[in-house]
């Protein structure tokens, strides 16, 4: 029986790969993509908190947009504090629904990576030309924040056939959506190579929370031992740890103080070894030396 596979890339196995450092000798690069975004009230997509009974779906909306109006700024609060670094996903929709949210994340030096127009639809179900048309729109909102986007994460991870192709025709050097390694590596497209960055979808409080109903200790706990497995591994290899947070989600009261506690003795621990960065650095790093399978 034959199989299909991706045609994007090839199989290599992890334990098969050249070796090399990240930035001053590091050896595990740890980033965070924070979700910045917004949802359309009454209809389209979104993350429920419980199933809604009609639209306009009330509940499951406010929920959300407390993220926007609240928990993003105790993230803020938090990440200032621990001089962390952060990716935002945004969706370009927030700079007119959300005023302030966006530049609040120029202002601290976050890197701005492109997160569609609103996570109220999925990309992948536009034709070639919506989607070509979609992309152009989110990158040049974005780029108004002063530099435009080089990464892009799909809302929902929504992809169709041509996506990477269409991104890399549009100018971006590394996509988020491919889960599927803990190094970065190239996808194929039609006019060149785009990088794939490790965004995952284990370290990620929508699938830990949401969809297997868990809570912030033990999403903290999860944080804490991939990195230690990691650390344990990236002296025989490089590796990438994305942490994805949303602010409707992390952001509550109850759930900033377990996060802040495991990021609080990563940092006191201050493993030499962990370079804490951007997705965007990842990839310059990767695209600057030629790095990745």
């Amino acid at each position: 029986m034959t199989v299909s596979t991706p045609p994007r890339y090839a199989f290599r196995a992890i334990t098969d790969r050249p070796d090399y450092d990240w930035p001053g000798g590091k050896r595990l690069a740890v980033w965070f993509g924070i979700n910045y975004e917004v949802f359309e009230f009454g209809s389209g997509m979104g993350a429920e908190l419980a199933p809604a009974k009609n639209q306009p779906d009330v509940m499951n909306y406010a929920w959300r947009d407390y993220g926007n109006r609240v928990g993003a700024w105790r993230l803020f609060d938090l990440f200032d504090r621990l001089e962390l670094p952060a990716t935002a996903l945004m969706n370009a929709d927030v700079i007119e629904t959300c005023p302030g949210l966006a530049e609040a994340c120029v202002a601290r030096g976050y890197e701005i990576a492109a997160h569609g127009e609103s996570n109220a639809e999925a990309q992948g179900e536009e034709s070639h030309d919506e989607e070509a048309a979609l992309i152009a729109r989110t990158t040049d909102a974005l780029a108004g924040l002063g530099e435009r986007p080089t990464g892009w994460l799909g809302p929902w991870i929504s992809e169709s056939h041509d996506t990477p192709d269409l991104l890399h025709q549009a100018g971006y050097r590394y996509l988020l959506d491919w889960a599927h390694d803990d190094q970065p590596t190239w996808l194929s497209t039609e006019s060149g190579r785009i990088v794939s960055v490790p965004y995952s979808q284990e370290i990620n409080d929508i699938p830990a929370i949401v969809a297997r109903n868990g809570e912030a200790v033990q999403f903290a706990a999860m944080i804490e031992d991939a990195v230690a497995q990691l650390l344990s591994e990236c002296d025989r290899r490089p590796l990438v740890l994305g942490i994805a947070l949303h602010p409707y989600l992390m952001g509550q009261a109850h759930r900033v103080p377990p996060l802040a506690r495991v990021l609080e003795q990563l940092r006191e621990a201050d493993d030499q070894r962990i370079w804490w960065t951007t997705a965007g650095a990842i990839a310059d790093h990767v695209i600057e030396h030629d790095l990745g399978v």
